[in-house]
């Protein structure tokens, strides 16, 4: 990195008419003979949590060897480019997601207790009860100096939150995997254009920002005058940065118009305005959000619900036209398992974009793949019987050095549990709690 004489603040902001622009690193941000941990280049660790129901195929995601030099299981076959930031934990025990002693039900509506490991209260009133996410914790720690303390986003329309979501559970429980507090959970913003709109500061009006979709006018319009002021105090390496910052700006907004397009061209779609009909389109679309978000520090802390339970949506780029839900059902027969593997392995294969996406972003001394942590699991072992232990969970990132990967660990069916996990993510952000839900404490050698 070019170490220039004089420096621009790491926080400027260009503004518009309705329009906040945060930037990406550049080297004009970092100012000359200074120690990198002073610098606007010291890395800042990001954190992505992912939630998928419904489990894995068994048999296809266990590597056949705990530590290192195993070979890729089928279903993690997608995330082979990145072996070295990649570590697998088999034998994981949500027991979170367990009904509390005495009480029925509970399976299908507890994806709330992924992040915090606590039992949600059996409840389809208002009295809901459950604990803060280790997202939100991260968030008060690091985000407060960024414009967005943290983003939560979704793939399925929840639909009507109704007060009884199944087997006397509240809808809140499924609808949202990030609670800022054990009684206020955080929705999950499924229309990218909702999304787009938050992080780059869009304030023009309902009628404005409609007028501007129809004429297919980009937010970057407004602040073009700033732009070309801004180049003019930088060197060509940082103009060739921006520039392409730039260009992934017009490049989302392109798809997001088509997106908008389709979605009002089709009578009495249920399908809101902006948000893409196909699964690998929304998620693609909101991967490459959060990977803008992270470039220009608008946030380090995001959250994204792949799926709600009980959801009978296909996948056709998966090979398979079986049901999510339908398929983690396979009654434990080989052929069945082995279509439901395909879904799983889709699953991956969108991680593995968002992967790539990271790892071809340069920040500070790195690359923003180096310097995140995405944990991505499920509440479920063998799906077909509802099993909570033996749960699939990875880690994928650098954590700005504090991660090694290309691990498998292996740990005793049903000794280690998921609180365990979080406790050390917690860790690797400085948040130094000594447990959260029912950890025991923190996982020995992961970081």
């Amino acid at each position: 990195m070019l170490i220039t004489k004089k420096h621009i603040s790491r926080r400027t902001l260009l503004r518009g008419l309705g329009v906040t622009l945060a930037l990406p690193l550049l080297d004009s941000m970092v100012p000359a003979q200074t120690p990198l941990r002073k610098t606007a280049a010291n890395p800042k660790t990001r954190f992505t949590g992912i939630f998928v129901p419904h489990g894995m195929a068994p048999g296809y995601w266990v590597p056949g060897k705990e530590g290192t030099g195993w070979d890729f299981p089928m279903i993690f076959s997608p995330l082979e480019p990145f072996r070295d930031r990649l570590t697998i934990m088999s034998g994981l025990y949500s027991k979170s997601a367990e009904p509390p002693p005495g009480v029925t039900g509970a399976d299908h509506w507890v994806a709330a207790a992924y992040l915090c490991a606590n039992k949600p209260k059996k409840t389809a009133g208002a009295d809901i009860y459950d604990g803060t996410t280790i997202d939100q914790l991260i968030a008060n720690k690091i985000g407060q100096d960024t414009l967005l303390p943290s983003l939560q986003m979704g793939i399925e329309d929840p639909g009507a939150n109704s007060s009884n979501c199944g087997e006397g559970y509240s809808c809140a429980y499924t609808n949202s995997i990030s609670w800022a507090s054990p009684t206020r959970p955080l929705p999950m913003e499924i229309n990218p254009q909702v999304v787009f709109e938050r992080l780059f500061g869009d304030g023009s009006t309902v009628e404005e920002r409609a007028a501007r979709r129809e004429q297919d006018r980009s937010i970057l319009d407004s602040v073009t005058k700033s732009i070309a002021r801004f180049k003019q105090d930088v060197g060509s390496g940082d103009q060739a940065r921006l520039d392409e910052y730039l260009s992934d700006i017009r490049e989302i907004e392109r798809r997001l118009q088509i997106a908008g397009k389709a979605s009002n061209s089709v009578p009495a779609s249920e399908v809101p305005n902006g948000v893409p009909e196909a699964f690998d389109d929304h998620v693609k679309l909101q991967f490459d959000l959060q990977a803008l978000a992270y470039q220009g520090d608008i946030t380090r802390v995001a959250t994204l619900l792949y799926a709600r339970d009980l959801t009978g949506r296909t996948f056709p780029e998966s090979g398979t036209n079986t049901s999510f839900h339908g398929g983690s059902h396979h009654a434990e027969d080989p052929k069945r398992i082995a279509d439901y593997a395909k879904i799983n392995r889709y699953h991956i294969q969108c991680l593995a974009y968002f992967a790539k996406k990271l790892q071809a972003t340069p920040d500070g001394d790195g690359t923003l793949l180096d310097h995140s942590v995405i944990m991505y699991g499920t509440n479920m072992g063998n799906s077909n019987q509802h099993l909570h232990y033996d749960v699939p969970h990875i880690l994928l990132g650098g954590a700005s050095g504090q991660l090694k990967g290309g691990r498998h660990l292996a740990f005793p069916s049903r000794t280690i549990t998921t609180g365990n996990l979080l406790l050390s993510v917690l860790h690797m952000f400085g948040v130094n709690q000594d447990s959260i839900g029912d950890s025991t404490g923190p996982i020995p050698g992961l970081v």
